[in-house]
């Protein structure tokens, strides 16, 4: 079965600051069949036309002007069930060690925590496709050498493409950002209390049942993976 994967980041600075502005860095991914995405596109943009919402879908333009539009959007991702799932990386900032783990090169420890999103849920005799949000890397071959990694890693599956999107273009990609910024206000306490975006953090939260927290790896609809750098089990 064919599957997509869109994925965004929040933070990725906190990789290579001296002096972070928050406590955890993250890489969300959302995942679908390929054969709905043409499906679940046309859904946002209609949820789009609906409430009358121009321009990109982020979570930093969560207004109280556009609230329930982005409730409507979090229930639509909730209503299609295991056919649209979202699975984000944490990364506690003041545990990376670069120069032990990472040769002190960030950008190559990023893509290192991007590989450890994406592995875990690649399943065999699938093909899969991951399209990154687009940014610029010192080492422009970043993609290819994951894919490489990637196909390396999981020889019974076919990884077809990792390739960069630009968010404008990409409803999916933005609605990987509104998923990956409502975690990061949770966990990284940026969202004050009686703004829209706490407000529509509460309502997610209701769809989820608890609290935005760190799941369990049989969680498959709302996943979240804070990866222990210090070691244990």
């Amino acid at each position: 079965m064919d599957f997509d994967i869109y994925c965004d980041e929040c933070f990725p600075d906190l990789f290579c600051s001296e002096n972070p502005q928050a406590r955890y860095a993250l890489i969300g991914s959302l995942w679908l069949p390929t054969a709905k995405r043409t499906e679940f596109k046309a859904a946002i943009h209609a949820l789009r036309d609906r409430y009358k919402v121009g321009g990109e879908i982020k979570s930093r333009k969560v207004s109280p002007s556009r609230l329930e539009f982005y409730k409507a959007l979090c229930d639509w991702f909730f209503d299609q069930g295991d056919d649209l799932r979202f699975r984000v990386i944490t990364i506690e900032a003041k545990k990376l060690n670069m120069p032990q783990f990472h040769k002190g090169d960030a950008e190559l420890g990023f893509y290192k925590f991007y590989f450890q999103l994406l592995t875990h849920w690649i399943q065999p005799s699938n093909r899969y496709a991951i399209f990154c949000d687009y940014q610029t890397n010192q080492i422009p071959t970043r993609l290819h050498e994951m894919k490489s990694v990637l196909r390396n890693a999981n020889p019974l599956s076919e990884i077809l493409e990792v390739q960069w999107v630009r968010s404008p273009e990409s409803v999916l990609t933005q609605l990987t950002d509104v998923l990956t910024g409502l975690v990061s206000a949770r966990l990284n306490e940026t969202s004050k209390p009686g703004s829209a975006k706490s407000e529509l953090l509460e309502h997610l939260e209701s769809r989820l049942r608890h609290p935005v927290h760190s799941t369990n790896a049989a969680e498959h609809k709302f996943n979240v993976f804070n990866i222990r750098l210090e070691g244990g089990w």
